[in-house]
Formats: structure tokens, C-alpha cells, sequence
């Protein structure tokens, strides 16, 4: 990854305040032509990487798109993720964990999702997030302020100082019922899980439906554990 992060504090923050009222294709295009081949979207298969990929279909169709493959995911997920690459033409780079789901049984305990969950998920989520950040400025994500407290306070472009790169993200002022009319007013393919008390999906063993029970999104994450967050988008 970058050491030094492309734009300053400042910048990012006039910015943000200059794109919070600018629909969300605008800041997918002023990404790819600031940034060109030094952006990537990465992508969860939810029903945020569905709009996003197909905003990216439209406007920057040559940008770089990563998604990462845990191991663990739904079939759900993995059939969202073959309609999305049939229906279009962006060219989707997939990175695994160095360890398989057995091989870190092997080398770690079987199931440590359930043990550690921070240590798996940092092996399968955040170690592959910097190998994908590697000589990257921009970082394009579907982080929305309403999803959880944690991310509240999301603006459309912030500088993450830890990964020095500079995070976007466009539908960070969207709720979940502006997604949904995206998704049907364009016949985009999705999650179908989210038809089936899923608001937000990861990994099968830390993923449960809460049938419409919380408000917040990631309330059947890692549940009953305190944790709410993979470290993706922790600072």
C-alpha cells in the first residue's frame, strides 16, 4: 500500500462536503478519473456491491474490482456473485486467504470464528484487504451511516491513515430503502438471501437472520459476541 496517502485531511474533507448532496455516479466517476488504475471497489456480494457494480458498469467500467473469497460464504452468495459477473462486462479479480478453511483448522483449531473470531476474520478478510490495497489511492466501499452506530458517521470520502489511502464512499447518505429502489427500478441481480431476514451477510458460521428484529443492520453478525465489526472498516 501507499505510505503516504494521496490527499490531505483537509482536501478529503471539502471533498466529502462538496459530494454529500451530488448523486452517488458522480463520485464513481470523479474516482476512476482522479484516480484511474490506482482505484478498486471491493466487493461482499450484498446488496450494496449490487448497486455499486452496476453504477461501475455505467460510468467507470474499466475500474478494478476485487472480491474476497473466504471460504465460508453462502451459496447464495457465491450464485449473486455469478449473476453479477454474467450480466456485466467489469473484469472481477478474486483474492483467497493464504490458508484454506482446513488448513487453518490444521494450524489454528478447528472453528476459531467461534474461539477468536477477530483472528479469523483477520486472516480471511483483512489480510487479503491489503493485499488487495497494495499501490492503491482509492478505496471504493458500500458503507452506509445507517447500517450501525459504527458507521454513523461515515462521510463520502475520508483519508484512512492506517492503510494510506484515501476510503470512498458513495452511498454513505443512502438508506436501505434507497438501495432496494435502485436495485428494482435497474433489474439488478442481488442477494436473495436479504429476502430471508439477512440485512447484512458475511461468512456462514457468523451470519443469522433477525427476521426484521433490530434496527440495526448488523445486528446478525457475530452474534451474542460483542463484536460488530470484521476490521475491514475498524479505525
Amino acid at each position: 500500500m501507499s505510505t503516504v496517502v494521496p490527499i490531505s485531511p483537509d482536501e478529503a474533507a471539502g471533498l466529502a462536503d462538496e459530494f454529500e448532496s451530488r448523486p452517488a455516479e458522480d463520485l464513481v466517476r470523479w474516482t476512476a478519473e482522479r484516480f484511474g488504475d490506482r482505484a478498486v471497489l471491493t466487493c461482499s456480494w450484498q446488496k450494496q456491491s449490487s448497486v455499486l457494480v452496476h453504477m461501475l458498469s455505467e460510468v467507470a467500467p474499466g475500474l478494478r474490482v476485487v472480491e474476497f473469497d473466504t471460504g465460508l460464504l453462502f451459496p447464495e452468495t457465491y450464485d449473486t456473485r455469478k449473476r453479477l459477473i454474467e450480466r456485466y462486462p467489469i473484469k472481477f479479480e478474486r483474492i483467497e486467504p493464504e490458508l484454506t478453511v482446513e488448513g487453518q483448522a490444521a494450524a489454528h483449531g478447528d472453528r476459531l470464528w467461534e474461539r477468536d473470531p477477530d483472528a479469523c476474520c483477520g486472516m480471511r478478510k483483512v489480510a487479503p484487504l491489503e493485499q488487495a490495497l497494495r499501490g492503491m489511492d482509492a478505496w471504493i466501499t458500500g458503507i452506509r451511516r445507517e447500517q450501525s452506530t459504527t458507521r454513523q458517521n461515515a462521510r463520502k470520502i475520508e483519508v484512512d491513515d492506517r492503510r494510506g489511502v484515501v476510503k470512498v464512499q458513495p452511498l454513505a447518505d443512502w438508506t436501505s430503502r434507497d438501495v432496494w429502489r435502485y436495485i428494482w427500478r435497474h433489474g439488478i441481480p442481488y442477494n436473495t438471501l436479504h429476502d430471508h431476514g439477512y440485512p447484512s451477510i458475511g461468512c456462514v458460521p457468523c451470519t443469522t437472520s433477525v427476521n426484521g428484529t433490530h434496527a440495526d443492520e448488523r445486528a446478525g453478525r457475530w452474534r451474542g459476541t460483542g463484536k460488530i465489526e470484521c476490521g475491514l472498516h475498524g479505525r
